[in-house]
């Protein structure tokens, strides 16, 4: 068995201690503030399987630095905006070490210290995507 140098506990612990932390009751009392883009990087079966926050762009974790880069081929022009950006996944774990790594390329995001899974129980509003037929 291989043994890591870091662990991915260790990667987590570290990215929070440099990137800006979101209490849930917070980002809920600021869904109406038009310059919050709240990004959902989940994987899009756990957008299904539990819905989404209303108004949350979702850019999935696998592109989210191609996405951010504009000179990329793939930028999406909502990352060229003026706007503050709060990065949010299931638990927290992952929007902690994607918004490291945006820091790490200039470009500044916050995230969701308990992520989407107290969202719902502390009052924050869920869509569910529409069923297919």
């Amino acid at each position: 068995m291989t043994k890591l140098k870091l662990t991915s506990a260790e990667m987590v612990r570290r990215a929070r201690t440099r990137v800006e932390e979101i209490e849930t009751k917070d980002l809920i009392a600021r869904l109406d503030d038009p310059d919050l883009v709240i990004v959902d990087i989940r994987d899009v079966r756990e957008r299904q399987r539990s819905g989404f926050i209303p108004g949350s762009f979702h850019a999935p974790r696998g592109m989210l630095e191609f996405w951010v880069d504009p000179e990329s081929p793939y930028f999406k022009e909502v990352f060229g905006e003026d706007r503050t950006f709060v990065l949010h996944c299931a638990s927290g774990w992952r929007s902690a070490l994607s918004a490291a790594t945006l820091q790490d390329m200039g470009f500044e995001a916050a995230h969701l210290k308990e992520g989407f899974s107290t969202w719902e129980a502390q009052g924050g509003p869920v869509e569910l995507p529409e069923k297919k037929t």
